[in-house]
Order: structure tokens, then sequence, then C-alpha cells
């Protein structure tokens, strides 16, 4: 297991994201294959989902807009490394959710590829939002 300090690049993408730090496209390979997914909700997501950095920047810039307008707080995160730069990821965030309106706490599961200090693959699925 990885603490959320960590060296590997899931951590550092999510920790930039939680600063509102930018820098964290420098962590985006220019073809990343990138979605989210919500379980067991009937949100609209096929916005949240992309196969380019120009691409991810749009959903970021949405995600920013709607789920995230006063950023977000990471409660926990660990990874459990799978081989040949594959992460499994436990992402526990608290965040104001813009689109309900109301404070929430949400657990997600990311499976993420790494090569050469950028991901390349990203799915994360959302398996609890707690109001």
């Amino acid at each position: 297991m990885f603490e959320r300090h960590s060296n590997i690049v899931i951590h550092n993408l999510l920790n930039k994201f939680e600063k509102g730090d930018m820098a964290l496209l420098e962590l985006i390979a220019e073809g990343i294959d990138f979605r989210i997914d919500h379980y067991r909700d009937d949100a609209d997501t096929r916005w949240q989902q992309c196969q380019s950095k120009e691409g991810f920047i749009n959903v970021l810039t949405r995600l920013g807009a709607e789920i995230f307008p006063k950023g977000t707080a990471i409660n926990e995160l660990t990874s459990e490394e799978l081989g040949d730069g594959w992460y499994l990821t436990t992402f526990d965030q608290s965040f104001w959710y813009g689109l309900v309106e109301k404070d929430v706490k949400s657990r997600t599961y990311i499976i993420s590829h790494e090569l050469n200090g950028q991901i390349d693959y990203f799915r994360e699925n959302v398996t609890t939002l707690q109001y």
C-alpha cells in the first residue's frame, strides 16, 4: 500500500487536484483514456470521459464548475501496486457537491496506469455519496 504522499503519479495528480494546482496537467498524457462512472446513480456522466489531454481539460473545467465549485478535501488515499505501472487506488473525499448543493463524502476506486511520469489510463468508479 502507498500512502497519500507517496511518489506515484496517481497520488501526485489527486493531491494537486485537491490543491487546485493546474500543474496537474503535466501529469496527464496526451492520449489519456479517461472515464468516471457512478455506481447506482442516474446522473448523466457521458461528459465525464475523454480520449485526449485537451478533452481532459474540458472535463476538468466542467467538474470544477458543476461538481467541485468549492474544491475538495482528501480524507484518505491509498493505492495498491498491480505491476507494470498499474494501480488500484481507494480515494475518500469530502466536498460541497454543486449540482445538489450539499456537503457530501464519497468513496471512489480508481484503476490507473502511469508511463513516463504521466497517467495514460484512468477509470474512476464513484461507489458512495453520503449526504
